[in-house]
């Protein structure tokens, strides 16, 4: 396994700074889009869970930005919005936050 995996591994076992995970699907778009669309998962998916520090909707925006681009670039958009979709419809955590800063594009 490759250290890009690893990270991809430990970033879905421990709970990591969503802005942390934006930024690397946001750095490796487009050398390693793969590794990118995980990343922008993961930080969607610690946001969904109510993780982060001083989160707005911008951090929100940039992770789905930033995932869907690695995923176009990858090949996988359709796919990885189906499956932010899903995650995101899964949102109990608090007011729904993340829910209410993508629910319209993602028809919720």
């Amino acid at each position: 396994m490759g250290l890009f995996d690893e990270a991809i591994q430990l970033a879905n076992q421990t709970p990591c700074d969503p802005k942390t995970l934006t930024r690397a699907a946001r750095d490796f778009a487009e050398a390693r889009p793969e590794f990118a669309v995980e990343a922008g998962l993961a930080a969607l998916r610690w946001l969904v869970e109510g993780y982060g520090y001083e989160i707005t909707g911008l951090d929100v925006s940039a992770a789905y930005t930033n995932t869907m681009k690695a995923a176009e670039k990858a090949g996988r958009a359709g796919e990885v919005r189906s499956r932010i979709r899903t995650l995101v419809a899964s949102e109990t955590h608090g007011d729904k936050f993340v829910t209410r800063i993508l629910g319209r594009d993602l028809g919720l």
